[in-house]
C-alpha cells in the first residue's frame, strides 16, 4: 500500500490566482469557440436541402452530416490526451484553426463531395474546441468557483445547438448576401468570429505545462476509428439502409472488431493510452462516462423529435419551429445557471444530476401527452421541464468527471464527458428517429382507415416528404396529424423509459468535496511535493510522491484524511474516511 504525506498545500486562491475581470476576459474567447463548434452540429440541418439543389446533390446530402459528425466525435478524445501532453493553450489553438479553415473551405465548396470533405476537416477542428475549452476552465479555476462558470458553457453549448436550425433555416433562405448565396454564410460566420476567439486566447490566456514525455498513442487511434466510424454511419444512415440490412452487418462486424481492438491496444498501452482504462476504476469517472452517454441520448434524440412534431403537427416552418423550442432553451439556461451558483456557494453538486435526471424522465413522460390538437402554451410547459432536467445534468457530471481525476489527466477526463455524449447522441437520434418513422407507418394508415375519408385523396402522399400536406384539406390532413403525434408519443415512451437509468446512475455518483485548488495549481503542487519513501510491490523502496488514495473493498478509492489537503481537496467535516477520494493515479518519479 503506497504510503500518504500529509503536508498541507498552501492555501488557495478562490480563483485559482486570477480575478474574476481576467476569468471573463478568457472566457469570452473561449465562449466564442464553444457558440461556434456547437452550432455547427445542428446548423447544417434545416439549409441541406438548399445547399443539396444548388450543388445538385441531394441524394448525397445526408453524408454532410455524417462527415462532421464521424471526425468530430474521433477527434474528441485525440485532442483530449494531446493537450495533456503539449499543453491546453496550442492544442485549442490547432482546434480553432482547422475549424476556421473547414468553414472557409465549405463556403466555397463547388460540389456536395467537397462539401462532405471539409465538413470533415472542420468537424475534426469543432472535435478539438468544445473538450478543451472544458479543460481549460479546469485548469485556471478550482471546481468550486468552477461550477459557477461552467454554467455560462453549458448554457452557451445548449442554445447554440438548439438555435443551429434557426440560424441555418434564416441563411439558406436568403437568396444572397452581399452578392454570396445566403446558405455560403452558414460556413463563413465561422471566419471572422473564430479569428476573434483565436486573437482573444492567444492575447489573454496564460497557462503553465510542463510537457510530459509520453509517445502518442496513434495505434490506439486508429482502432478507435475502425470501431466508431462503421458504427457512426449506421446509425447516421440505417434508416435509409435498413438496421438489419448486409450493409448494416458490415457494419456492426467491422464495429465491433474495432472496440475490441482498441479495448485490447488501451490495456497494454497503460499511461500512454489515449484512454487510459485505469480511470474507469475511478466510480466517479465510470459512472460520468455511462451518464453522459444516456444523457446524450435523451438530449439530441428529443431535440431532433420535437421539432419534427412542431413542423409536421403544428404546421411551423423550420426557422419558425427552432423559435418555438426557446421554452426549451430557457429551462436549459436557467437550471445550468443557477445550479452552478448553488455549487459554487455550498460545494455540493450530487443532488443536481438527481434532480435533473427525474426532470427529464417526467418531461419526456408529460409529453406523451401531447397530441394534435394539444396547444403550444401546454407543449411549451413540457418542453420548459425537460429542458430543466438537461441543464441540470450537463455541467454537474462534467463538474464530477473532472474532480475525480488526477489533474494531469483533466484533458481526457473532460474529452472522455464530450466524447460519450456525442456517441449517445448519434445513438439516440437513429433509435429516436427510427422508432418514430416506424411507428407513424402503422399509425398514420390506421387513423386514416378509422376517419373514413377517401383513400384516394392520399395518393400522393409520403412520410418522407411531407411537402403534400399543404395540398390536403384540413379534414383529409388531420388523421394524418393524429397518426404522427400517437408516434410522437412512443419516442417520447421509450426516451423517458431509457433515462430512469440515467436516474440510477446519478445515484450512484458520489460526492467527493471539491478541490480547492485549479488544475494548475494542483500540477504545481504536486511537482513540489517532495517524494515519500514507500515500498513497492516487490519490496523494493520507490519513490512516490504525493499519494493519493488507499482502495476500499468495493474497488474504489477512499481518502485517509490528510490526502485531502495535500490534493488540494477541502479536508472531510464528518471524520476521515467518509470521502472517497477519487484520484487513485499515484505519481512516480
Amino acid at each position: 500500500m503506497a504510503s500518504t504525506t500529509t503536508a498541507s498545500a498552501p492555501a488557495a486562491d478562490t480563483s485559482g490566482g486570477l480575478s474574476h475581470k481576467q476569468i471573463m476576459s478568457i472566457l469570452s474567447g473561449l465562449m466564442i469557440g464553444m457558440f461556434l463548434a456547437a452550432l455547427d452540429q445542428t446548423i447544417v440541418a434545416t439549409a441541406i436541402r438548399t445547399i443539396g439543389d444548388d450543388l445538385h446533390g441531394l441524394s448525397i446530402q445526408a453524408w454532410v452530416t455524417t462527415a462532421f459528425l464521424i471526425t468530430s466525435t474521433i477527434a474528441t478524445p485525440l485532442f483530449g490526451k494531446l493537450s495533456d501532453i503539449y499543453g491546453r493553450k496550442p492544442m485549442f489553438m490547432i482546434a480553432i484553426v482547422v475549424f476556421v479553415l473547414g468553414s472557409m473551405l465549405c463556403g466555397i465548396s463547388q460540389s456536395m463531395y467537397m462539401l462532405a470533405a471539409f465538413r470533415a476537416l472542420q468537424g475534426i477542428g469543432a472535435g478539438g474546441i468544445m473538450p478543451l475549452v472544458l479543460a481549460i476552465i479546469g485548469d485556471i479555476i478550482p471546481p468550486r468557483e468552477r461550477a459557477r462558470y461552467q454554467g455560462y458553457f453549458m448554457a452557451v453549448f445548449a442554445t447554440s445547438s438548439v438555435l443551429g436550425p434557426v440560424i441555418g433555416g434564416f441563411l439558406a433562405g436568403q437568396s444572397d448576401i452581399f452578392g454570396i448565396s445566403g446558405w455560403r454564410w452558414i460556413f463563413y460566420i465561422n471566419v471572422p468570429l473564430g479569428a476573434l476567439a483565436l486573437a482573444v486566447v492567444t492575447r489573454v490566456l496564460q497557462l503553465e505545462h510542463t510537457r510530459r514525455d509520453h509517445r502518442i498513442d496513434w495505434t490506439g487511434a486508429a482502432a478507435l476509428v475502425v470501431g466508431l466510424v462503421p458504427l457512426l454511419i449506421i446509425a447516421e444512415q440505417g434508416r435509409e439502409w435498413g438496421f438489419l440490412s448486409a450493409g448494416a452487418w458490415v457494419c456492426y462486424v467491422i464495429g465491433a472488431i474495432g472496440i475490441a481492438a482498441f479495448l485490447r491496444v488501451e490495456a497494454r498501452a497503460g499511461d500512454e493510452a489515449l484512454l487510459p482504462l485505469r480511470l474507469f476504476r475511478i466510480r466517479n469517472f465510470a459512472v460520468g462516462s455511462a451518464q453522459s452517454m444516456v444523457v446524450g441520448m435523451g438530449m439530441f434524440g428529443g431535440i431532433a423529435a420535437i421539432p419534427l412534431y412542431l413542423q409536421i403537427v403544428k404546421g411551423a416552418s423550420p426557422t419558425k419551429a427552432g423559435l418555438l423550442i426557446l421554452p426549451l432553451v430557457a429551462g436549459i439556461m436557467t437550471a445550468s445557471l443557477v445550479a452552478g451558483q448553488i455549487t459554487s456557494r455550498t460545494g455540493k453538486y450530487k443532488a443536481f444530476p438527481v434532480v435533473g435526471s427525474v426532470l427529464m424522465v417526467a418531461g419526456l413522460l408529460i409529453l406523451t401527452q401531447v397530441g394534435a390538437d394539444t396547444p403550444l402554451w401546454q407543449t411549451d410547459i413540457f418542453m420548459a421541464v425537460f429542458g430543466l432536467g438537461l441543464g441540470m445534468n450537463m455541467q454537474s457530471i462534467v463538474l464530477a468527471m473532472q474532480n475525480a481525476v488526477d489533474p494531469r489527466d483533466m484533458g481526457v477526463a473532460t474529452s472522455s464527458a464530450t466524447f460519450f455524449r456525442q456517441v449517445g447522441g448519434s445513438l439516440g437520434t437513429a433509435v429516436f428517429l427510427s422508432i418514430l418513422f416506424s411507428q407513424a407507418a402503422i399509425k398514420i394508415p390506421q387513423e386514416i382507415a378509422r376517419s373514413g375519408n377517401d383513400q384516394r385523396q392520399y395518393a400522393n402522399f409520403d412520410l418522407n416528404d411531407t411537402s403534400a400536406l399543404g395540398s390536403l384539406s384540413e379534414q383529409a390532413k388531420h388523421p394524418i396529424l393524429v397518426g404522427f403525434s400517437d408516434a410522437m408519443d412512443h419516442v417520447f415512451l421509450v426516451g423517458g423509459l431509457l433515462l430512469v437509468l440515467a436516474v440510477v446512475l446519478s445515484i450512484l455518483v458520489r460526492e467527493v468535496p471539491l478541490r480547492t485548488l485549479s488544475g494548475q495549481d494542483a500540477r504545481r503542487a504536486a511537482e513540489a511535493a517532495p517524494p515519500t519513501p514507500a515500498l513497492d510491490p516487490g519490496g523494493a523502496a520507490s519513490l512516490i510522491s504525493v499519494p493519493t488514495a488507499v482502495p476500499t473493498a468495493d474497488g474504489t478509492d477512499d481518502d485517509p484524511g490528510g490526502a485531502h489537503e495535500a490534493a488540494g481537496v477541502a479536508p472531510p467535516h464528518d471524520g476521515p474516511g467518509r470521502h472517497e477520494q477519487a484520484e487513485d493515479d499515484v505519481t512516480r518519479r
